[in-house]
């Protein structure tokens, strides 16, 4: 199929190149001609139709069931609540000034309409204490926006308008915090990352590319490429969504991966395209050999990048789902470009590949193309086979020391308080926090199934808001439980102090759920599901955690059979596990000491945080054990080629890094760019994952492929190559075709 595929496009290159030419043009027009950010304009292309602000759970989870049941039963969606800060220096609320102020801001909000605003109140309408500060200088204004939340989001900057223009004057300080305004002020974090990411990672990875390959005409190529094959994904990303809702994180995933993978795949083939050249090959002979050998090897490692993404489909959680899903799309774009349009271009450059060379980097690589002599990365395989077993103890040891750290890791969710400062929500939240508390934005809810005139279940809900009073941690306001108008669902709303996501508020509302409810309700006709947004993320880890092990199977099992059967051996797939594990776990050990622990944390430009994004750690095995095994797959498949063709294991480990050292160092390098690059950015998720991939991808590159793999595979010698006689009827499906004697008894 590779030399079916790669065989049409050398003989027909244009026709290639122009279905490509319509597929990005067709995918324009779906997914690059609006917004990342959802605003109040009107939608222009599909893939801002395709995607949602709100980061929803399953259906069987039940913070979900309860907001079902509120809107089926009422007959209502769940309400967007939002809350106005009013704020004097001098003045408190009994002064004439402060009620102008407050009636101005609260005129203006309900100017915007119906459609925008759904209600709202005040202190001088209600004369509610609750709504003032103890020192009489703050007040909160309640409001509730228009629709659901994917609405409230598209409208909310029109009220934060209002808030920005009455903010400063006339001594007053008027901020606004709910969950529409923050989730606003996350997605322009994120779209300025991504935007950020692009910026800084793309001309970083050309400047990589130039010095690899030394001629303008070569570094090009990955990188246009990659960015085709992004433009491509984005449009079956919006067709997807169609059918299935994305979170809108989903275009971020794919810049992200496509610019990693969508080079390092082109890197491979244009790499080996120009050694056959060196060779003395044709064009289309050196594309055709290129494309058999290293096409294969680019497939291959395609497969178990896809294969460890699929692991994350198995977490009923619609988030993390999107973004395997996103970064499954690009890998198999990619792969396609890299198989398709790749050669087209090849056949029409042909040897002006290496055409406007670099002064110094040009000569240099040009003349280097195709030769694999006894350079750099030759004596460093030799220098680390003479002495493999201290290799791979210097290795082993630091590396595994960081992963100790990994035990010590906290995770949770990350809220509006680690914003960066500044950011308008992150003041508010601690302006409520001093003065009110913000569960008063986001309260839990308790949602009561059964008959609201019961006098048992009226006994009960007493029963339960006596234990909640008791408990001291949060707050039951004094308004007796909301029935709906049929009598058959109750909401009793709890305020719980603090960000609603922390680990204090998860742990209150699983007190609820696993004490005080079943108490309450023993024996009594009805069902209690607890939601809300701190229920929704007590779910979010609930999910995690049951499917986490099931994730790690799935990956570590298929990922070990795949590379049974590309390698003909247990051993190479056993290593690889162990190897991508170890880097994993030295990944996670310095995202502790970096963000929980705050080694260099203010060095290296990032935020202190308590907790590591629940999500985070699952996310980068995923993604790393895939991307991972594409340096191993690459590497062995020289060294396999080399064993095969010689029988000396020794020197085959030095011709295969040899051949690959620079290619593997070179790729890391850009794919570091690209992480760093977003963990440069201003979220403190961003931060997290690009920090922790960078420094995973730049262990496995140098020390995991350079050192340690090398000397493991001379402690082993030919027993790396060992296949069980059981396992011998295995299909033989080599990565690298070769052309030579038969297969080599000694490595079966």
């Amino acid at each position: 199929m590779i030399g079916f595929l790669a065989g049409f496009s050398v003989r027909r290159p244009f026709v290639a190149i122009a279905v490509w030419v319509l597929a990005a043009a067709v995918a324009g027009g779906l997914a690059v001609d609006g917004e990342v950010v959802p605003g109040p304009e009107p939608l222009t292309n599909v893939l801002d139709a395709a995607v949602t602000s709100e980061f929803r759970l399953g259906s069987g989870a039940e913070s979900v069931r309860a907001d079902v049941l509120l809107e089926e039963r009422f007959q209502v969606a769940r309400p967007i609540s939002e809350v106005v800060i009013v704020q004097s220096g001098l003045e408190t609320v009994d002064s004439p000034g402060f009620r102008a102020k407050v009636e101005e801001v609260y005129d203006e909000v309900l100017s915007l309409g119906s459609g925008t605003v759904a209600g709202a109140f005040h202190f001088y309408q209600s004369r509610d204490p609750s709504l003032v500060a103890a020192d009489g200088k703050t007040t909160i204004m309640p409001l509730v926006l228009a629709g659901g939340l994917d609405q409230a989001v598209g409208n909310v900057p029109a009220v934060l308008q209002v808030v920005e223009d009455a903010d400063g004057k006339d001594g007053f300080r008027v901020l606004m915090v709910g969950e529409a305004s923050t989730l606003r002020d996350y997605n322009e974090l994120a779209a300025s990352d991504l935007e950020w990411g692009e910026r800084i990672g793309v001309p970083v990875a050309l400047v990589i590319l130039v010095g690899l390959f030394g001629t303008i005409a070569a570094a090009f190529l990955p990188l246009g490429l990659s960015l085709v094959c992004i433009v491509v994904a984005l449009g079956a990303v919006a067709l997807i969504g169609q059918a299935f809702e994305l979170i809108l994180f989903v275009a971020l995933m794919v810049v992200m991966i496509g610019l990693a993978v969508g080079i390092d795949y082109s890197l491979l083939l244009v790499s080996r395209f120009r050694d056959e050249l060196a060779r003395g090959l044709d064009k289309n002979a050196a594309i055709e050999r290129a494309c058999a050998r290293a096409g294969r090897t680019v497939l291959f490692s395609g497969v178990t990048v896809v294969v460890a993404l699929c692991g994350l489909l198995i977490v009923p959680l619609p988030y993390l789902q999107s973004l395997a899903l996103g970064a499954i799309v690009v890998v198999l774009v990619s792969l396609a470009g890299a198989l398709t349009l790749l050669p087209a271009c090849l056949a029409l450059l042909g040897p002006r590949i290496n055409l406007l060379p670099v002064p110094f980097f040009g000569k240099a690589r040009t003349r280097q193309s195709g030769t694999s002599g006894q350079g750099f990365w030759y004596l460093v395989a030799r220098g680390v086979t003479r002495a493999p077993l201290v290799s791979t103890v210097a290795v082993s040891a630091p590396m595994i020391a960081a992963a100790v750290f990994a035990f010590q890791i906290q995770t949770g969710i990350n809220g509006v308080d680690v914003f960066p400062e500044g950011t308008q929500t992150r003041e508010a939240f601690f302006v409520m926090e001093e003065h009110f508390t913000f569960g008063l934005v986001n309260p839990a809810e308790i949602v009561i199934d059964g008959d609201g005139d019961s006098p048992r279940v009226q006994q009960a809900i007493a029963s339960l808001q006596a234990s909640l009073r008791a408990d001291g941690r949060c707050l039951v306001p004094p308004a007796p439980p909301e029935v709906n108008p049929a009598g058959d669902l109750t909401v009793l709303r709890v305020i719980i102090p603090g960000e609603p996501r922390s680990q204090d508020a998860i742990d209150i509302v699983a007190a609820i759920r696993d004490e005080y409810v079943p108490s309450a309700f023993d024996r009594v006709d009805a069902q209690v599901f607890v939601g809300g947004v701190t229920a929704n993320a007590a779910d979010v880890y609930s999910a995690i955690r049951s499917y986490t092990p099931a994730v790690f199977a799935f990956v570590l099992g298929l990922s070990f059979l795949i590379l049974t059967v590309v390698f003909r051996s247990i051993v190479i797939p056993a290593k690889a596990v162990l190897m991508n594990l170890l880097s994993v776990g030295a990944a996670y050990g310095l995202i502790v000491l970096v963000f929980q622990k705050g080694v260099a944390t203010e060095l290296l430009g990032f935020q202190h945080a308590q907790v590591i994004d629940v999500w985070i750690p699952l996310f980068m095995f995923a993604i790393l054990f895939g991307l991972s095994m594409d340096y191993h797959v690459f590497l062995l498949a020289r060294i396999r080629e080399r064993y095969e063709e010689t029988g000396n294991n020794t020197e085959a480990v030095a011709h295969g890094l040899q051949s690959t050292g620079g290619l593997i160092t070179g790729a890391a390098l850009i794919m570091v760019a690209v992480f760093g690059a977003f963990a440069s950015g201003k979220t403190l998720i961003n931060q997290q994952v690009g920090f922790g991939l960078a420094v995973a991808i730049s262990l496995d590159a140098t020390l995991i492929r350079s050192i340690l793999l090398p000397a493991a595979m001379e402690l082993l010698g030919s027993r790396n190559w060992y296949l069980p006689t059981p396992l011998r009827w295995l299909p033989n499906l080599t990565t690298e075709t070769v052309r030579h004697k038969p297969e080599n008894p000694r490595h079966r």
